[in-house]
């Protein structure tokens, strides 16, 4: 399997969970309790602030500057096809911005919410 080939590591076992899932493939890419903020914003709009991220590959690290200043973060690419769904926060450089080190960015754009609702017989 060449590393750019995950699609057979994807892990789907959050039945019963609400979720968020890639947009592209339908793969789960976040559990909607790890959501800290949907105040965010991200390449193509609006971006959810996420304690943690499943199913997710990270790209090189960067500089990069963003709206709150010079951040260190990596692309988060989906495992199930490989689409950029937002970035990881390595180092933020402004010490009020600390709080976002080792936390997501997904952008509402490349997610689906799935709620999990079970509808009871009448």
């Amino acid at each position: 399997m060449a590393d750019s080939d995950t699609r057979a590591q994807v892990i789907s076992t959050y039945h019963g969970h609400p979720t968020f899932i890639c947009a592209q493939c339908s793969a789960v890419i976040a559990l909607q309790g790890e959501l800290i903020s949907k105040a965010f914003s991200g390449r193509d709009g609006r971006g959810f602030l996420m304690h943690s991220a499943t199913n997710v590959k990270l790209g090189k690290k960067e500089d990069r500057q963003l709206l709150t200043g010079v951040h260190t973060v990596a692309d988060v690419l989906c495992m199930g096809c490989n689409e950029r769904v937002g970035w990881y926060y390595h180092k933020a450089t402004d010490y009020s911005q600390k709080y976002k080190e080792g936390k997501y960015l997904l952008e509402r754009e490349k997610l689906v919410k799935e709620n999990a609702w079970v509808l009871e017989d009448s």
